[in-house]
């Protein structure tokens, strides 16, 4: 059931109810583990070594038992993972785990003193975890993304989209189109919903080396997202939680006078956590130019994204998405308009808290609160007659803003999940042109009335009785939308 109602100022109100029967939701963005560890008296142990990782994928995160015995691991990528409990004087214990639904997995493990060759038990809750994916997907994770190559500056996560899923196209300026319209994709960063694309034309895109893996899901979307029908990627950044302080920086030297730069920092605790990315890149060729060789085409590019994590018990998780970015660049010329120096900047912000409520082994609530805008402003050359044929201007803000909110709950072999999302777009545009040049359409004048004659290729034509050019006066006329 999905019920949509239309306000003033766009709002978007929209309620939707699943039950899926035995089909899993097939996106459902992080999952959490909340498991115990004791001995074979049942006694708790703390301080326990939890090491989950996947070894295809390089997904990896350690932490500790507290004292009594728990531990949570939040914020993992919906995946197949391998999980190792050590403790001096105990036997290692291992196993799989699948992560499928956002509901957490519980699991009780015991150890066995070290010698004694008895088996390990391991309870886990739901009990039943079944592979029925209603919807074509696929999941891309963070060591095949830090493999991808970047095409184009600021599109890494659009580059990787293309590169790793079926039927969709690359475009021009780092655009991309899936199986049916280009403008029907949607974004789900830890929960929290984008129907704008994104790209360094409009609104900087999110930093690739930010996402912890993204599953992209290409057929007939869950009634959760709304109505874009061509493509959801569902995406999960990095996270410090529970991370002794990690880091990386890469350095980059291309042709077109290309340099930039890629730092990544990772910091945390048992209920803390923070991943920092900073990105920034200059370039000779920043736009697709229509001429062979570039021309007037430099731009550079800076984006900073912080993830904080924080977990003050076992049934509470905050996160906080923070990114802040700005695009300056040159509009590329032709060899028909050496002289123009047109260019744009493009400022973008996001805010988004999320709190995440286990209240039990079977039901979790999420909310995710968002603020995002995007300023777009193109400027005219200094000198507006160095524009040829037109001198161009436009100022544009788009700011989008909301909240998302749902419960999910498995019962047996059963999943559903009630929600719904209040958001409100807003949209200021204001465009300016000026025809600098006389003879572009070039109108012809009444001698008598001073009413334009259409219908002349040129102010030559305009030298008959009664007509006369139009006036030098009017090249430098505007006029704003």
């Amino acid at each position: 059931m999905i019920v949509v109602l239309g306000m003033p100022k766009t709002v978007l109100l929209v309620v939707g109810l699943l039950w899926l029967g035995q089909a899993v939701a097939q996106s459902i963005g992080a999952g959490t583990i909340k498991g115990t560890v004791r001995d074979g008296t049942n006694a708790p142990i703390p301080s326990a070594d939890i090491y989950l990782w996947n070894p295809i994928t390089g997904y990896s995160i350690r932490t500790r038992t507290g004292p009594d015995g728990s531990f949570v691991i939040n914020n993992i990528p919906p995946n197949k993972y391998e999980l190792r409990t050590t403790f001096a004087g105990f036997q290692p214990f291992g196993t799989d785990v699948t992560i499928q639904t956002a509901v957490p997995l519980i699991l009780t493990i015991q150890l066995e003193l070290a010698g004694q060759q008895e088996s390990v038990t391991v309870e886990g809750s739901p009990e039943t975890i079944l592979e029925t994916k209603t919807a074509p997907s696929d999941i891309v994770g963070r060591q095949l993304l830090s493999a991808l190559p970047a095409l184009s500056p600021d599109s890494g996560l659009n580059d990787s989209l293309i590169l790793t899923t079926p039927g969709v196209a690359a475009d021009s300026n780092g655009f991309f189109h899936p199986l049916g319209d280009h403008a029907q994709v949607s974004y789900v960063l830890d929960g929290q919903p984008i129907s704008d694309q994104r790209n360094k034309v409009f609104s900087t895109s999110i930093p690739a080396n930010a996402i912890q893996s993204m599953e992209v899901v290409s057929g007939s979307p869950a009634a959760e997202y709304g109505d874009k029908t061509s493509l959801i990627v569902n995406a999960t950044t990095r996270s410090g939680l529970g991370q002794k302080p990690t880091g990386s920086f890469v350095a980059t030297d291309g042709s077109f006078g290309s340099v930039g730069e890629e730092a990544t920092l990772a910091f945390g605790g048992l209920r803390w956590g923070n991943f920092l990315a900073a990105n920034s890149e200059r370039t000779g060729r920043f736009l697709d130019t229509p001429e062979f060789a570039p021309m007037h085409d430099v731009g550079n590019t800076g984006t900073i994204f912080d993830h904080i994590d924080l977990q003050p018990n076992g049934k509470d998780a905050f996160h906080l998405n923070v990114m802040a970015a700005r695009n300056w660049l040159q509009i590329p010329n032709t060899y028909a308009q050496p002289n123009q120096d047109q260019r744009q900047k493009v400022l973008s912000f996001n805010i988004a808290p999320g709190y995440q409520r286990t209240i039990d082994s079977h039901t979790l609530i999420t909310v995710n609160a968002y603020v995002r805008r995007d300023q777009v402003d193109y400027y005219p050359s200094r000198d507006p007659f160095e524009d040829s044929p037109a001198t161009l201007a436009q100022g544009r803000s788009l700011m989008n803003f909301g909240i998302h909110s749902d419960v999910s709950r498995v019962d047996g072999r059963h999943n559903w999940k009630i929600g719904f999302n209040a958001m409100q777009t807003r949209l200021d545009e204001q465009f300016s042109l000026g025809i600098t040049d006389p003879t572009h359409n070039a109108p012809c004048l009444d001698a008598g009335t001073q009413a334009p004659i259409p219908g002349f290729g040129s102010v030559a034509q305009c030298d008959t009785p009664g007509l006369k050019p139009i006036p030098i006066s009017w090249r430098a006329y505007f006029f704003t939308i």
